[in-house]
């Protein structure tokens, strides 16, 4: 039953995001980025994993371009690996892989301790738990971490339930940045 329920949030969320994506994006994009930008900075994360956006997603190259310009911290973005991903530099050029999602080349570097990580969400559940696309590849990348960086949910704009719709293993966020 919860199941069903999860599903059809994420599909109402999904739908949402497409039609939130279509008016002034690139205004909505820039200010959920400056605000990212801020709380890094206050944060005064060494090491960042971000992720390389897909359409419904807040654009974030601006800002991983911006932290490597300022070199204030190394950044890093998911690189799929089986039924979850490592954390890899960001580095060019990226192309396209499984899901249409893009990627860096694979590195053999192993990334330090991650300090924030910033990920995107289809919605948010009563307890500000993530409702992804539905594979489970961030949760199991969190859980096979070992330990809890702080976690920063981006979204073009929120869509929340009072609902509980997660799981135990469904990721947490310390922030939601939205629009």
């Amino acid at each position: 039953m919860k199941e069903s329920h999860k599903r059809d949030f994420r599909k109402s969320c999904i739908k949402r995001l497409e039609f939130e994506s279509r008016f002034s994006k690139i205004y909505k994009d820039k200010k959920v980025v400056k605000n990212l930008h801020i709380l890094i900075k206050q944060y005064k994360a060494k090491r960042v994993l971000l992720y390389i956006p897909m359409g419904i997603e807040v654009d974030v190259l601006p800002l991983i371009n911006r932290l490597r310009k300022e070199r204030v911290c190394e950044v890093y973005v998911p690189y799929m690996i089986g039924d979850s991903f490592k954390a890899v530099k960001y580095r060019l050029p990226l192309k396209k892989k499984k899901f249409g999602i893009k990627e860096p080349p694979n590195s053999s570097f192993k990334a330090k301790k991650i300090d924030l990580a910033i990920v995107p969400v289809v919605g948010v559940d009563g307890l500000c738990k993530r409702i992804g696309f539905g594979k489970g590849m961030y949760d199991r990348f969190f859980y096979r971490l070992g330990y809890t960086p702080c976690i920063v949910f981006t979204q073009l704009k929120l869509c929340k339930t009072p609902k509980i719709l997660s799981n135990d293993y469904d990721i947490q966020a310390n922030y939601i940045i939205t629009n």
